[in-house]
């Protein structure tokens, strides 16, 4: 690792109170070399009031000084972080008196990678420092949060010591394969772990699909024939005029895209081209667009202003047959008979399917439908100890080392000799240490024999 000293600015410019942070071996003398008090011999985890001095001997602004020692700190290194006014003028000027002193302009990531480097968190609770930063939920905050405690990360090392167990009775065998009135694995217990093991895997890998869809927004596609209100619909479900509403048929050519939160979750809402035939070949490839939109999301929104025929019904429920579809029926606030036509109509081809009626126009039942799609998207209950998979680099670790758990039950279960199961063993653990950057080393595996299941005198 380099041990060059760093500086870098840790807040954005421009408020009442700016950040500076510090750190490396000599972090503490050098924000000592700058500063009107003497603070190399202070405690550890105290603040000092002063002033930053530069080069030339002039007041830069009165600040304090945080003083951490390692390892008690973020970087697991001595720290220094100087407050200061948040002028950008101000901020600058100490970063460069620290880097006139002896220190360099930090790179992006790099307080967190240092403190991955010495061993303060796991590879997964580093890039949950990114995930909390870019939060933008409830939902995703306390997902983030979760991961940067390490509660994935225990998860993942309960399931690594049961492979280990698994790895280091399996190498005995192979070790002590000359004796053959020792046995040291009981192949229906290891099976049994296995099993376990491939079960909680699989509900990590699992839980991606709800992870993914808090972290980047639960796609939801607003679709319908041209002129059914459906820009109005997005504008009321966003509370903000973000498409263009007009009388005038086709007016929505291309896909409109925004997000808001409903009780703490993301909804990433898509503004689709009206349905219908037309010879506009703008239109078309707005309504070309609109299909893959409906593939591409989770929940659909069928919104209708006249009774549908049969051969509409089915053609929306053929497209959006693995999709969860609400029908949002609008314009209750002009003709309530036909709205009566409609859901007649729509309970006996439809009894299944869920039936809301609303104005867009006037925002009537606004609140029930938001409160629908959040029924819908059956989102389970997030806390601080949820363990949810966010991570596309998680997903396909966990994917790949199931893979090779589920080689290793079908090894057993024919009855294989221990060398082949061993391999699946080992890559099985790589995929799992691929996340958290840690490594199964042979020493590790061997220390495991002797500490647990040693043999002889």
């Amino acid at each position: 690792m380099n041990n060059d000293n760093i500086c870098a600015l840790a807040t954005p410019t421009g408020g009442a109170i700016g950040i500076v942070r510090v750190s490396g071996p000599e972090a503490i003398s050098i924000t000592n070399s700058i500063f009107s008090k003497d603070i190399s011999l202070v405690k550890p985890n105290t603040v000092h009031y002063g002033e930053i001095i530069d080069k030339e001997g002039s007041t830069i602004d009165d600040v304090l000084v945080s003083v951490y020692r390692a390892p008690h700190s973020y970087t697991g290194e001595d720290s220094a972080e100087i407050s200061c006014h948040g002028s950008a003028y101000i901020l600058n000027k100490v970063v460069h008196t620290l880097i006139d002193a002896g220190c360099r302009q930090a790179e992006p990531g790099e307080y967190t990678k240092r403190a991955y480097l010495n061993g303060k968190m796991d590879l997964s609770q580093a890039e949950a420092v990114a995930d909390l930063v870019s939060a933008t939920n409830r939902a995703s905050h306390k997902m983030a949060l979760s991961q940067l405690k390490g509660h994935f990360s225990s998860e993942l090392s309960i399931l690594r010591d049961q492979l280990l167990k698994i790895t280091s009775l399996l190498e005995l065998e192979l070790d002590f394969s000359d004796h053959e009135e020792l046995e040291f694995a009981d192949r229906s217990e290891l099976m049994q772990l296995a099993k376990k093991i491939h079960e909680r895997i699989t509900s990590l890998a699992k839980s991606f699909e709800t992870g993914n869809a808090l972290k980047e927004g639960i796609p939801v596609a607003i679709i319908g024939k041209t002129n059914v209100g459906k820009s109005t619909l997005l504008n009321q479900l966003l509370h903000e005029d973000k498409a263009i509403v007009s009388d005038i048929h086709g007016t929505t050519r291309d896909v409109i895209e925004d997000t808001t939160e409903i009780n703490g979750i993301t909804f990433r809402f898509i503004d689709t081209a009206g349905i219908r035939q037309t010879e506009d070949k703008v239109e078309q490839l707005g309504i070309e667009r609109t299909f893959k939109k409906i593939d591409e999301a989770t929940l659909i929104l069928w919104l209708i202003d006249a009774i549908p025929s049969l051969e509409e019904i089915k053609n929306i429920q053929e497209r959006c047959a693995d999709k969860k579809l609400i029908i949002v029926i609008n314009k209750i606030d002009s003709n309530d008979s036909s709205a009566n036509n409609i859901i007649n109509q729509l309970t006996t081809a439809t009894p299944t399917l869920q039936h809301l009626e609303i104005s867009a126009k006037l925002g009537t039942n606004i609140s029930q439908l938001e409160q629908a799609l959040y029924t819908a998207a059956n989102i389970p209950e997030i806390n601080e100890n949820s363990v949810i998979v966010t991570s596309a680099r998680h997903y396909e670790a966990l994917t790949h080392a199931n893979e090779s758990i589920t080689r290793v039950i079908d090894a057993m279960e024919a009855d294989l000799s221990g060398d082949l199961i061993s391999e699946d063993l080992r890559i099985c653990l790589e995929q799992l240490s691929e996340i958290t950057g840690g490594q199964i080393t042979p020493n590790e595996v061997l220390g495991n024999i002797f500490q647990h299941f040693c043999i002889g005198k």
